[in-house]
């Protein structure tokens, strides 16, 4: 029996971490197939776009960086030197194969980033803030890796949004004054010729900057 390919479906159906890394595991050979060019996947050439635009600039850590279509697409922005992060040990090997990393760091978000503060000027993530995966409670852990100044372009699932309470926390930080600058453009995050259950869902990116 043909074991079946994962979809968007099982990841946005992820509970834990340990299913996480079980699903990625029997993913990340066939992921940029089977999921990214099949469904023509805009958001990690978008989440770079939108960064490289607002002025963003390395080092950057890549958030949730799969199997590196967000890396590839700040390599071709010249957006240089970029660090990967994912919980998934068998994404990363195949984010590594890419060649656009300079380093990877396998770590659950949860638990916090294993390196110094202040050590990147700009973080990305594309396709890690949605049903399944990270909530806004990982926003300090991120911030902490960020110098003074750096750019943000997070990607989140627009229904993940609303319902995960990111509103409340980007008002927070910018109460706070943690962050400044924010601005929320929504974008598809397939193609127009995509199918399947998810094919209209779209991001917000959440462009700011670390005060």
């Amino acid at each position: 029996m043909t074991e079946k390919t994962p979809d968007v479906s099982d990841a946005y159906a992820l509970d834990t971490p340990k299913a996480a890394r079980q699903l990625y595991a029997g993913w990340a050979k066939s992921y940029d197939d089977s999921f990214a060019n099949a469904r023509a996947y805009l958001l990690p050439d978008l989440t770079a776009r939108a960064f490289a635009d607002a002025g963003g600039c390395g080092p950057v850590l890549d958030v949730g960086a799969g199997t590196g279509l967000c890396g590839v697409a700040l390599s071709g922005l010249r957006v240089t030197p970029v660090d990967a992060t994912d919980i998934s040990p068998d994404m990363l090997a195949q984010a590594l194969r890419k060649d656009v990393y300079r380093d990877v760091i396998e770590a659950d978000l949860n638990a916090g980033i294993p390196v110094p503060r202040q050590s990147y000027a700009g973080v990305v993530s594309s396709g890690t803030f949605t049903h399944g995966h990270l909530g806004p409670e990982v926003l300090p852990a991120i911030l902490r890796v960020a110098r003074s100044g750096a750019w943000f372009a997070l990607s989140v699932n627009a229904a993940h949004y609303e319902e995960g309470g990111f509103a409340t926390a980007f008002d927070r930080l910018l109460r706070g004054q943690w962050i400044t600058n924010l601005s929320l453009p929504e974008v598809r995050i397939y193609g127009e010729d995509a199918v399947g259950a998810h094919r209209n869902d779209t991001a917000l990116i959440a462009v700011f900057q670390k005060v």
